[in-house]
């Protein structure tokens, strides 16, 4: 059965409101060293509310995103009651925290065609030389 829209608006209004204030903690709130410089990229919220997954963007290596990820971890229980409190609710979901490497591996892609494009080029070039060398003759 399709889900009412006025149940999926309400889910996405509160991921959204979950991704600004947890983006907001991220910026400054959180005292923990262990947490690199980082910000939210998506909230995924499951259907009936009971948890969701916060996916974190870490700027740095590979060893800071999981020491950022493991600070996230042992801040769970603080970052659920200031969202209790800034929002106003009863019941904040159980969070999970998830690096999120889309960028990285974007950026990644990006290189590798460019380079793909530029040997394309080259071949090309290269493939059209004979040819003008035998019709100029």
């Amino acid at each position: 059965m399709a889900e009412q829209r006025a149940r999926a608006h309400h889910r996405n209004r509160v991921a959204n409101t979950f991704s600004e204030e947890i983006g907001a903690m991220l910026e400054g709130e959180l005292s923990d060293p262990r947490i690199a410089p980082s910000y939210v990229t998506d909230v995924v919220l499951a259907p009936g509310g009971k948890s969701a997954r916060i996916y974190v963007a870490v700027h740095g290596n590979a060893e800071e995103e999981e020491s950022t990820l493991a600070g996230l971890m042992a801040a769970r229980a603080f970052i659920r009651s200031q969202l209790r409190d800034r929002m106003g609710v009863r019941h904040v979901p159980d969070l999970t925290f998830a690096i999120d490497r889309s960028e990285k591996m974007t950026g990644r892609m990006e290189e590798l065609l460019g380079r793909l494009r530029k040997r394309e080029k080259k071949l090309a070039s290269t493939a059209l030389e004979p040819s003008e060398a035998a019709t100029r003759s």
